[in-house]
């Protein structure tokens, strides 16, 4: 048989009655995506910063790293609102390779994707409690979101599955923030249509249910570069980019026009240090345009506790298993010329 069935998983309720948030937790969860809704809508000027490590893979260094970050967004708090970046979640081009948290192997026994799910669910509540910081995350597999919905103040569909219709509808009933990358073509057209799709009310079967969804006036562009047929990368942050999406927003008259720039990816063409020319960029764009201004709401960097990457099994707390990342020093200090330029 193509299909092995190993056992059948806990409803999201289960889980969530097994391990709740907190009431005190969700009240701060709850502040915070008010905050950022203010944000995305324009009623607030403050600036968005998703920043963490490409993929949350150790529970440890993921908490010491979201712990630094809470002084400094004291300090920058009038300025930028900090979401961590807890991507547990990782998509595979080839399928192959590390696949997240939701995955990481029993060395006897393979994968136990509920022990996953739980440690998941236990490292975002973590979070919260020990920084009072609600995190973002990546929505690759769109019937898993619901054992997290409570939990996240930030969902982002990627540029793999930004064209899929499960993923663009399950945005539509998605509480809160949700950004819509563009594909790796780097087509804004797919991207905004994914946008409409999210912003839309919808009805369709979603983990066994017919569900109906509200739309999501959160729903808004993130732009990550893209990738020729030949495999180059292909910035699309600079300012004839930013102008562009600027128009075609007016021209699907989209509610809440906004979008968050992602600095590494195919803008970097994963050349992490190149986050910090960029960000300097994209803050200079929004201070020559004022419709970039108005548009560009944030920002998105991989960092860590140690900069670049290193292979499964180096060892090396704190240093991304993934795609290279921003140490601490330098991503301090680039948070603090951020506040300084906004």
């Amino acid at each position: 048989m193509s299909f092995q069935f190993n056992k059948q998983l806990p409803k999201p309720r289960e889980i969530k009655a097994k391990y709740p948030i907190p009431d005190e937790l969700a009240k701060i969860k709850a502040a915070r995506d008010q905050e950022i809704a203010d944000i995305l809508t324009g009623r607030s000027n403050k600036f968005l910063l998703i920043i963490g490590p490409c993929s949350a893979d150790n529970e440890d260094a993921v908490l010491e790293y979201v712990t630094r970050l809470i002084n400094v967004q004291d300090r920058v708090k009038d300025k930028i609102l900090i979401i961590p970046r807890v991507y547990t979640n990782k998509p595979r081009t080839t399928g192959i390779g590390y696949k997240g948290m939701l995955h990481q192997p029993d060395p006897e026994k393979g994968a136990d994707l509920l022990a996953g799910i739980v440690a998941i669910r236990k490292m975002h509540i973590d979070v919260i409690k020990k920084t009072g910081m609600s995190a973002a995350d990546e929505m690759l597999y769109p019937e898993n979101h619901w054992y997290l919905n409570d939990v996240l103040s930030y969902n982002a569909v990627g540029a793999r599955s930004v064209e899929d219709q499960q993923h663009r509808l399950v945005a539509s009933g998605v509480e809160g923030a949700c950004g819509m990358k563009n594909p790796t073509s780097g087509d804004f057209r797919v991207m905004l249509n994914s946008i409409v799709a999210a912003q839309a009310k919808q009805q369709f079967i979603y983990r066994g249910w017919d569900v109906r969804t509200s739309g999501n006036p959160l729903a808004h562009a993130i732009l990550r570069g893209s990738v020729s047929k030949h495999g180059k990368n292909i910035p699309n942050y600079h300012y004839e980019d930013l102008n562009l999406l600027c128009d075609m927003y007016h021209e699907f008259d989209l509610k809440n026009p906004a979008c968050i720039v992602d600095c590494n990816h195919s803008n970097s063409g994963k050349q992490y240090l190149e986050q910090i020319r960029i960000t300097r960029e994209i803050l200079y764009s929004r201070k020559y345009s004022q419709d970039i201004r108005s548009l560009v709401k944030g920002l998105m960097i991989e960092s860590y506790l140690q900069p670049g990457s290193q292979k499964i099994g180096d060892g090396v707390f704190g240093k991304s298993i993934t795609d290279p990342c921003l140490g601490w020093e330098d991503s301090e200090a680039l948070i603090y010329e951020i506040a300084e330029n906004v």
